[in-house]
């Protein structure tokens, strides 16, 4: 079934969850995000209104019988790019061998494939292997802000421990670097093409912008913190969009650059808006010391996380893994970001990533492979079985 949903457009294929857990037997229901998430201090900055776009949560089992275990993913996606450069229809599934083509088959709809394919074998198996509470979170928002899984922990979704299955090439992902999505608006001063070469063109100044910002970005991998150390480049300054101009004879009159800034742990979002405004402040340009471009933050202000590879969480899940496939997983760190740094930074609840192969996710032609999806279900069925049937060892 085709469900595009990139961001503002998640509800169809949040019908599809429904559908799928109702099957599985859970209890559904629908959670609105707050209007007001946008003011909470863990908030990203919000995308478009919340009406109509909702969580969906699936419940199971007896909160007051044992531990509890929740599953959470994104159903949103990122935009396709230039479609014309796909294969085939990014947003209509196409088989190719052990590959699945089109947006969000990696990120992340394979991983809630491998998800509900655990859970239904394991109740196959063993109908009362849930002696406790399993709630399945499908959240919108991962993407860009975060605040879907924000707002359903601060409405009380919680649990003893969190797996989320993102594409992880069936590695365990602990840690991710802190990010920021900031907006640099720059104002020139607008002419006739003829008469360019006595205007402000500031598409000119974004592109002395980006060569500062490259400066800052090999400042902050020449000291890279422990938990990355294993990641090449961790900090990234990604120039995602540029827009500026409306007529290729116009001069334009503002150019933004909307930056996707990976930056170290030890920094908040506040720290890494000063060190972008310090980075442009140095460049020697008169009429940016006179007209300093604006700085406006414009969706994740995510701060970094890591979790220790011998907590119990990882412990245990290593354990499933080995006993599915004879070894163990590798811990790994990406310079990225995933909703687990909510739990571990914000909610003293350990979470961690565990999920299928992917390739080019975000990228042109992303696909995920079918035989990881179920390599990885069955790791988590047998993670999900012992978790439950073992609670004095869940935290």
């Amino acid at each position: 079934m085709a469900a595009p949903s990139t961001v503002g457009r998640e509800q169809d294929a949040q019908e599809v969850v429904e559908q799928e857990l109702e099957r599985l037997h859970f209890e559904v229901s629908r959670l609105p995000i707050p209007d007001a998430i946008g003011d909470d201090p863990l908030a990203g900055v919000p995308q478009t209104s919340y009406e109509g776009r909702d969580d969906v949560i699936g419940r199971l089992g007896d909160d007051d019988r044992g531990p509890s275990l929740l599953l959470n993913g994104h159903i949103d996606v990122v935009p396709a790019g230039q479609p014309d450069l796909w294969v085939s229809s990014p947003f209509e599934p196409r088989r190719d061998g052990d590959r699945l083509y089109g947006r969000g088959t990696g990120d992340m709809k394979g991983g809630f494939a491998m998800a509900t394919l655990a859970l239904d074998a394991l109740l196959a198996v063993e109908p009362e292997a849930i002696r406790g509470s399993l709630t399945f979170l499908s959240v919108i928002e991962e993407e860009c802000t975060g605040n879907g899984t924000l707002a359903a922990a601060r409405a009380g979704v919680l649990a003893d421990a969190v797996i989320l299955p993102e594409p992880t090439d069936l590695d365990m992902l602990l840690a991710g670097v802190g990010i920021l999505w900031l907006d640099v608006v720059l104002e020139g001063k607008s002419a006739h093409a003829e008469s360019a070469d006595r205007a402000v063109n500031p598409v000119d100044l974004a592109l002395t912008v980006v060569e500062h910002l490259r400066v800052l970005e090999r400042e902050m991998n020449r000291d890279i913190e422990d938990a990355m150390r294993d990641v090449e480049h961790p900090y990234n300054i990604n120039i995602g969009m540029v827009e500026a101009g409306d007529w290729r004879s116009s001069v334009p009159a503002r150019a933004t650059l909307r930056l996707r800034i990976g930056h170290p742990t030890s920094w908040s979002s506040a720290d890494a808006v000063s060190k972008v405004r310090a980075a442009i402040e140095a460049i020697d340009d008169p009429w940016l010391r006179a007209h300093p471009p604006a700085l406006l933050a414009s969706g994740f202000r995510a701060k970094g996380y890591a979790m220790p590879a011998d907590d119990p969480l990882a412990k245990r899940l290593s354990d499933a893994h080995r006993a599915a496939h004879g070894d163990a997983p590798a811990g790994v760190a990406m310079g990225s970001t995933t909703d687990a740094r909510l739990y571990i930074n914000d909610f003293d609840v350990p979470a961690l990533c565990y999920g299928p192969v992917a390739h080019d996710i975000h990228g042109i032609d992303e696909a995920v492979e079918l035989s990881s999806i179920v390599a990885g279900a069955r790791t988590l069925a047998r993670f999900v079985a012992d978790w439950f049937a073992r609670p004095e060892d869940a935290r």
